[in-house]
C-alpha cells in the first residue's frame, strides 16, 4: 500500500527548541543588526567582512545544538508517510534527525557557493573569510538566500504542496514570502495542521485547518498520536 504524502513546512519556531535563535527579534534586528546589512546582496557588497562574520557566528553556533525532540518525531514518521520537508531554516537539524526528503528554500549554513557562480556549492562547516575563493579566483559569500534574491527551489516546493495528502505548517509566522504561499498551491480537501504557540490568522484558507498550539515538540507529539493509533 503507498503511503501518504506528508508535505511539512517548518520555519524557525521548530528550531528554536534546540537553542538556535530566532533570528528576527521584536524590533526587527537580526542578532542587532538590520536585516538590509548582513541579509542582502547591498550588505554584502558593503561591507562583506560584517556580513561573513553575522553567518560566521551562525555556523559555529549550529555545531553546538543538537535536533530536539520535533525534529525527531518528522523522521520517525517517515515510518508511516511518505515525509517531505520544505523548510525555511538554514540549519542541518532535519537532516541530523534522521529525515531523508529536506528542501532548503533559503540555502544552508553548511554550505558556500561562488559569487561568480551560484552553481558552484561547496560544503563548508568552519569560518568563511575573505580570501577564500573558488576554482577561479572569485570569493566564496554564504549560500543564503538573501532578501532581494530568487528563491530557485521554490518552483520545487510548489509541486511538491501540489501532491500533498496531509499537509504541516510548523514553526513558522506564514509573514515570509514567497514561502508563506505555499499553502495556497495545496488542493482544496488537503487537511492542514498549523503547530505554532503563537499561530498567525491565515486569511482565504481553503483547506480543512486544525490548529495545535503548542511549540514544536509537544505539537508534533500531539500530531503523531493523532495520526498513529
Amino acid at each position: 500500500m503507498q503511503k501518504k504524502k506528508l508535505v511539512v513546512l517548518s520555519g524557525a519556531g521548530i528550531s528554536a527548541e534546540s537553542g538556535i535563535k530566532t533570528f528576527r527579534d521584536s524590533n526587527g534586528l537580526w542578532e542587532g543588526h538590520d536585516v538590509m546589512e548582513v541579509a542582502t546582496p547591498e550588505g554584502f557588497r558593503n561591507n562583506p567582512e560584517l556580513v561573513l562574520d553575522f553567518y560566521n557566528q551562525r555556523r559555529r553556533q549550529l555545531h553546538e545544538v543538537e535536533p530536539n525532540n520535533g525534529h525527531v518525531i518528522l523522521a520517525e514518521l517517515e515510518n508511516h508517510f511518505d515525509v517531505h520537508i520544505i523548510t525555511q531554516n538554514v540549519d542541518n537539524l532535519h537532516e541530523r534527525a534522521g529525515s531523508s526528503k529536506i528542501l532548503h528554500l533559503h540555502g544552508e549554513l553548511f554550505k558556500v557557493r561562488s559569487t561568480r557562480n551560484q552553481n558552484h556549492i561547496l560544503h563548508w562547516e568552519h569560518d568563511l573569510v575573505l580570501g577564500d575563493l573558488d576554482g577561479t579566483g572569485h570569493q566564496l559569500r554564504p549560500h543564503i538566500v538573501w532578501f532581494g534574491e530568487a528563491v530557485p527551489a521554490l518552483e520545487e516546493a510548489a509541486q511538491i504542496a501540489m501532491e500533498a495528502d496531509i499537509f504541516i505548517v510548523i514553526g513558522t509566522s506564514l509573514q515570509v514570502y514567497p514561502a508563506a504561499g505555499l499553502i495556497d498551491f495545496t488542493q482544496q480537501h488537503v487537511p492542514l495542521y498549523y503547530i505554532d504557540p503563537n499561530p498567525a490568522h491565515i486569511p482565504n484558507l481553503r483547506n480543512p485547518l486544525e490548529i495545535i498550539a503548542l511549540g514544536g515538540s509537544e505539537g508534533m507529539a500531539v500530531f503523531k498520536s493523532k495520526m498513529i493509533r
